[in-house]
């Protein structure tokens, strides 16, 4: 039976007409349906990155963006279709953390194969700030239909979505030899330093690392037939007419630094999305601001990470030492919380000047594990040229991570509920303390290089 609709109640900054979501328990709901989106989208990641490995990059993103728009409109039909029950919206949760989990590891591996080892961190850096833009247009989008027709809020950002899977479909070039590039193909790139071209085979190098003087005599003498086997092929690339090898689960955890980074992204990650889904609440709790101020307030957050993750990714490049950067940015990010969760409250300056602050020392090390790091073990010398692993790694650091991206708001919400908020950023503090003695062994490897 229909639900009609309650009158607007603009005293109430919690009001909401819409069952179930007008109960008491609103929160509790709106929890439920967080959870089954992160839970869904971290178990489906593991097996993304593992499919994405066997077809076409191109297509594969396609159809996930295709289809991840399908699931945010499908929200937004709820409001014109009067649907009202609970289980229609988990499951829509469910379907979308599964579609989207098509993108990372696709992204990553494109960017990968037109991006080598010179300056990576930087320009993933520059390039993974599109998350935090989508961030906060995304919260600014849905923000201009959420009090007129909410149904909008998702059906805007849907069509966007499908929109882009086109525009993918018919303008993404996953490799450089697709167009005839040489990028990859007469350029090696070996402690940094880059080799000229050459038109001698030994000279010649293929994304995946080193490959035998024997399998050399084999590759194919022209530009075309590589175009031939990798875009016109579900299998992304080929050795001697037949496909690479790709890696499966137990052979990408067995690269070195796989654990470490996956592990410490769990708590990195689980720090990130607890601010994500909850710094507007915290920001409403602690001050004086409504609840469209906090969320406006909170997006500054994100505009931190921007510029956290481009120096990230520039320290990496500078220093070569990705461990390092990551446990410094981790290190320092401990004292910005405590002083976030200390003088926040004292006035607006101080609130923006901290949160931006926070956000870069969050999530530069974020930023740069699921990108720059990914790529580099994607593409690890003990490959040894004959496998390609860039998706599965991707996915399996960023799987790993988004578990903690689960976990982290329901832990919030336990804490703040039965200890205060001063206890969450305890808990946050403490997540990044695991974080970085997860890197120790790591870190350790990178200053026994230097000396």
């Amino acid at each position: 039976e229909a639900t009609t609709p309650a009158p607007i109640n603009n005293t109430d900054p919690d009001w909401c007409n819409w069952a179930p979501f007008n109960a008491e328990n609103h929160s509790a709901l709106f929890g439920t349906l967080d959870s089954a989106f992160l839970f869904a989208y971290a178990i489906a990641m593991f097996f993304s990155g593992i499919i994405a490995e066997r077809v076409n990059i191109r297509i594969f993103l396609t159809i996930g963006m295709l289809l991840s728009g399908t699931a945010c409109s499908m929200f937004g039909l709820a409001h014109y279709y009067n649907i009202h029950s609970m289980w229609y919206f988990i499951g829509v949760q469910i379907f979308g953390g599964i579609c989207q989990t098509t993108g990372w590891p696709g992204v990553v591996t494109a960017m990968g194969n037109w991006f080598g080892k010179g300056n990576r961190g930087f320009i993933f850096g520059i390039w993974n700030s599109h998350t935090s833009i989508g961030n906060i247009i995304g919260t600014l989008l849905a923000s201009l239909y959420v009090e007129s027709n909410w149904g909008l809020s998702f059906i805007v950002p849907g069509i966007f979505i499908i929109s882009s899977g086109i525009l993918n479909y018919l303008f993404l070039v996953v490799h450089p030899s697709d167009i005839n590039s040489d990028t990859h193909l007469n350029e090696k790139v070996q402690n940094g330093h880059k080799k000229k071209p050459s038109t001698s085979p030994q000279e010649v190098s293929i994304p995946l690392g080193d490959i035998s003087s024997k399998e050399l005599s084999l590759l194919p003498s022209n530009k075309d037939e590589i175009k031939e086997k990798t875009e016109g092929s579900p299998i992304l690339s080929h050795l001697n007419g037949s496909p690479k090898k790709a890696v499966g689960f137990i052979g990408a955890i067995k690269i070195p630094g796989v654990i470490e980074f996956s592990m410490c992204l769990f708590f990195a990650k689980l720090v990130s999305y607890t601010f994500l889904y909850w710094l507007p609440n915290y920001i409403k709790f602690s001050s004086d601001y409504s609840p469209s101020q906090s969320a406006d307030l909170s997006t500054l957050f994100d505009v931190g990470g921007i510029f956290g993750g481009i120096a990230a990714g520039i320290f990496s490049d500078m220093f070569g030492k990705s461990a390092c950067t990551c446990a410094v940015m981790l290190f320092l990010a401990i004292p910005s919380l405590y002083a976030y969760n200390l003088l926040s409250s004292v006035n607006l300056i101080v609130n923006i000047a901290l949160l931006v602050i926070a956000g870069g020392l969050v999530n530069g090390p974020y930023a740069l594990i699921t990108t720059a790091v990914s790529a580099e073990l994607g593409t690890h010398s003990s490959l040894k040229g004959n496998s390609k692993a860039l998706s599965t790694v991707t996915s399996i650091i960023d799987g790993t991570g988004s578990i903690g991206a689960a976990v982290g708001p329901l832990l919030a919400a336990y804490i703040s509920n039965l200890f205060g908020w001063t206890s969450v950023f305890y808990m946050l503090m403490g997540s990044n303390v695991l974080a970085i003695l997860l890197l120790t062994r790591l870190v350790k490897r990178e200053l026994q290089n230097v000396a």
